[in-house]
């Protein structure tokens, strides 16, 4: 009797201690925690430490609070303008409500990874279908195609949180032409840049006919100064010239002078040339001279 007395003593000790450490669960800092009775939810715990549990009854469940990567499957997303584009992404997410994660996914990660790929999915398509395929392939400034990235992130991020889910960025790797436009794309994309080269190019020749007209025009016009400016120089020399020939014939003394040098001057031109014999009309007034007659007879 006794011995069976100790046994049933031993018994209850053994299962109280059981109890006892049953009782007790361990959040850690990276943990959420579910408490469970009969697979029902009664308690969720995302503060670390030791907390107390029904024992027997109640079973924990654990969720990481860790970031986690998830490569979202290339997909063909169609544009505004009915083309097509591939679609190379993936997002960091992370369990913020385990409560709602556990009740909407069962607590899989593979269902939540389903899920967040059906989101990415969707509003890709739906925002890209905003855009056409110009806008998307032939953007190089940066800032353009982040504002793209944010407007699908921001209604992936909305809509995540109904799976108690917190989808921390979104990032699109690349967008990928496919096979069968790949090279009608790259095909206009060569249109358009000889487009605009050919555009550059005519541009600069009229911008050089410009440059060659008013050079001409300048030179035209320098001629025509020099040639005016000429004419008045050599009309001033005329006017000279006949002012000095006017005041040479202005009284007789100049009028006689002015002779006596132009004969003097023909004199020296005959006998300048080898003549040794001159022949002087009695009226000139070199022979008047030398006879010693009258000049002004």
């Amino acid at each position: 009797m006794k011995k069976a007395l100790k046994w049933v003593i031993a018994a209850v000790i053994l299962l109280a201690v059981i109890a006892v450490s049953d009782m007790f669960y361990t959040v850690r800092e990276d943990q959420h925690a579910l408490v469970t009775r009969f697979s029902k939810v009664v308690h969720a715990e995302s503060e670390a430490g030791v907390h107390i549990k029904i024992p027997f009854v109640d079973d924990v469940v654990y969720y990481s609070k860790a970031a986690q990567l998830y490569d979202i499957n290339p997909s063909a997303v169609y544009l505004k303008d009915k083309t097509a584009m591939i679609v190379d992404s993936f997002l960091t997410w992370r369990i913020t409500d385990p409560l709602l994660f556990h009740t909407k996914l069962s607590g899989s990660i593979s269902e939540a990874q389903v899920r967040l790929d059906s989101i990415a999915y969707n509003n890709t398509r739906a925002k890209l279908g905003n855009y056409n395929q110009d806008d998307i392939v032939n953007t190089d400034d940066p800032a353009e195609r982040n504002a793209i990235y944010e407007n699908i992130a921001s209604f992936i991020k909305q809509e995540a949180t109904q799976y108690g889910i917190e989808v921390l960025d979104v990032k699109i790797k690349r967008f990928d032409l496919p096979e069968s436009n790949e090279n009608e794309v790259y095909n206009r994309m060569i249109s358009e840049r000889n487009q605009i080269a050919e555009q550059y190019r005519a541009q600069g020749e009229t911008a050089a006919a410009l440059i060659i007209n008013a050079a001409d025009r300048s030179y035209n016009t320098g001629i025509s100064d020099a040639r005016l400016k000429a004419e008045q120089l050599a009309a001033e020399a005329e006017a000279e010239y006949m002012r000095i020939l006017s005041e040479a014939y202005s009284t007789p003394e100049k009028t006689e002078f002015y002779s006596f040098l132009r004969a003097i001057n023909a004199l020296k031109t005959s006998l300048s040339s080898g003549e040794k014999t001159v022949i002087l009309g009695k009226d000139s007034i070199i022979a008047k001279m030398l006879t010693g007659a009258d000049i002004n007879g």
